[in-house]
């Protein structure tokens, strides 16, 4: 039988959106940064079936109903897992193999963790040569760009060999030819000799969201060309489908990010306190890099020249991530090239309040509409306001649609009316050219869980929080809440399960868990862990959130070891007298501690 990749699991699941494949069955609308719609596994007068775009998750409220899209697709054509990879790899065009063997999809396995440890040990290796003395070219580049020890350890900026020095090192490691050569790091030429691809260069690792290394950039130090080379794509690389620097990005929680044009660009920002910026890679904008902004972040702020040349490939990028509902805004600059250029010269604060007044996708198409035409001459004026409806009638939101229209109507003396008219004809014409889905309803019974109605629902909240910011914000709640609140502490079976499973994910360095879902077989906690995903904790500052659920299950053990001191103080006669006297002093302090914890 053949057995599908976790690498083509991901593939199929990146080109199936979530809000568009369940569209196909369930009328949604947007509310907030979630879908809502009837749920179609039981039935319901009010919508409270949520689907998240950002989490590529769905929940039901009231049937407790929930999962992935290969879940909701299992749920509601009532088949298996496989069948549904099946139905979702056809409908994103999607190949699938048909006649490779377990034992072929093991050796591909392997040859991919052994490119991401050449890829980690090449790293390690340009990294350590950047402060070889040899290596004077490239420390002095690092000087001119006042790049810092700290950066340069954050990106693990190196410098390459000079012909086969990383060739060496791979077969002192051990690694086959074969397996060196499938890295992209090293080439064979006709004579047979083995040469490093990256020589004499400032290396730039590649980090997947996970943080592995899966590529380079090498930039020369000289006048030579070309100016910059990058890994070809291979077994554990494809350029579309990563973002550089978000792996640094994402350390810290972000609302805003600021996508630039290349290395040094986010790496100079970076160092200078924009800490929420990456680069796209040298590609057009894909849905894949979209979708990894969206998961990242609320807003996505355009850094890079959207006037330039490819204007109309950026333009599609830009309303690629609106389709996935990214907040979109582009930076409007003055008096630098790019946000490199403009730090330097004017500092982080400046650039930070130009951040915040960058204009939306609409006004930055309004603008360049203006820019080719004479709106005094009657024609361009039509053409101009007729192109101004098409992308109004694209804007969801009706409040932001209004303000809009007020604007264009002052601006340029045309009637409300007239916009909302053109607007709707637009609206009409792409509504009737939509077939409509049936709906099907498939009604699946919620299941009493005896295990949690022993727990009291403010013990229920709390293990469901630990669990969100484990799989939300992993990279600053995992030791602490490891360090202070073991599996043991948690109640119910399910989270217990859960907490175990991301504990075991984490501890190996895996900080990209929000495909948790997939390591789960059973139905129920499926269903418990998407609810918990799907819940929205009002966490407004999440270094505090994680003290105070530290400082609740501390106080909760403080108050289990009084209750048990009191017990036994209630029948002296089997202690000593010393037994008494420790357990009463032992009292006291629980209870001095517990007093300073109100």
């Amino acid at each position: 039988m053949v057995r599908y990749s976790d690498e083509l699991i991901e593939e199929i699941r990146n080109r199936n959106d979530i809000v568009d494949v369940i569209s196909g069955y369930v009328a949604l609308k947007r509310s907030g940064r979630s879908f809502f719609g009837l749920c179609p596994f039981h039935n319901e007068k009010s919508p409270s079936f949520a689907v998240s775009p950002d989490k590529q998750i769905f929940h039901c409220f009231g049937c407790g109903v929930g999962g992935n899209v290969f879940h909701f697709v299992s749920k509601i054509e009532n088949i298996g897992f496989r069948d549904s990879v099946e139905i979702l790899a056809n409908r994103a065009n999607v190949a699938l193999p048909t006649t490779s063997t377990s034992e072929e999809e093991d050796k591909l396995y392997y040859m991919r963790s052994r490119v991401h440890e050449i890829n980690k040990i090449a790293a390690m290796f340009y990294h350590k040569n950047l402060y070889n003395p040899t290596s004077k070219m490239a420390q002095e580049y690092v000087k001119k760009r006042k790049l810092d020890n700290n950066t340069l350890k954050t990106f693990l900026i190196g410098y390459s060999g000079t012909f086969n020095e990383l060739y060496k090192l791979l077969k002192q490691e051990g690694f086959k030819e074969e397996e060196i050569l499938a890295s992209g790091l090293v080439n064979k030429n006709q004579n047979g000799e083995f040469i490093d691809r990256f020589r004499k260069r400032l290396m730039f690792p590649i980090q997947d969201e996970r943080g592995r290394v899966i590529a380079f950039g090498g930039r020369v130090l000289d006048d030579s060309k070309p100016k910059y080379i990058n890994s070809s794509e291979n077994i554990v690389y494809s350029k579309g489908r990563h973002l550089y620097g978000l792996y640094a990005a994402k350390k810290i929680p972000q609302k805003k990010m600021l996508i630039v044009e290349g290395y040094m660009d986010t790496i100079s920002l970076h160092q200078r306190g924009i800490t929420n910026v990456v680069a796209s890679l040298g590609t057009a904008m894909t849905e894949a890099q979209g979708r990894l902004l969206r998961k990242s972040s609320e807003q996505v702020i355009v850094g890079y020249d959207a006037d330039g040349a490819g204007q109309a490939a950026t333009i599609r990028g830009l309303e690629i991530l609106q389709n996935l509902g990214c907040d979109v805004r582009i930076l409007q600059i003055e008096g630098a090239k790019d946000p490199d250029e403009f730090i330097i010269k004017y500092g982080p604060d400046r650039l930070k309040k130009y951040m915040d007044n960058a204009i939306s996708l609409v006004e930055f198409k309004i603008k360049n509409l203006k820019k080719d035409l004479n709106l005094d001459v009657a024609n361009d004026k039509i053409k101009f306001l007729t192109e101004i409806a098409k992308e109004l009638a694209k804007v969801k939101n009706s409040i932001e649609k209004e303000v809009y229209i007020d604007k264009i109507a002052l601006d340029y003396k045309i009637s409300k009316e007239a916009i909302y008219a053109e607007i709707n004809k637009i609206i009409y014409t792409k509504n009737n050219n939509n077939k409509l889905l049936e709906k099907k309803n498939v009604v699946i019974k919620p299941k009493i869980n005896d295990d949690q109605e022993k727990i009291s629902d403010s013990i229920l909240k709390r293990e469901n929080l630990v669990i969100y910011l484990l799989i939300n914000y992993p990279d600053v709640s995992y030791k602490k809440l490891k360090e202070n609140i073991g599996v043991e502490d948690i109640k119910a079976q399910k989270n217990k399960q859960i907490l175990q499973k991301l504990y075991e994910e984490l501890e190996k360095g895996n900080s990209n868990i929000v495909n948790i879902l997939d390591i789960f077989q059973d139905e129920d906690i499926v269903n418990h862990l998407s609810g918990i995903m799907a819940t929205d904790f009002e966490i407004t500052e999440v270094a505090k959130c994680i003290d105070d659920v530290i400082s609740n299950y501390e106080k909760d053990k403080l108050i289990t070891k009084r209750n048990d001191i009191i017990k036994k103080l209630e029948d002296t006669n089997k202690l000593t007298q010393d037994e008494v006297a420790n357990l009463e002093r032992e009292l006291s302090e629980l209870i001095i501690k517990l007093a300073r914890m109100k």
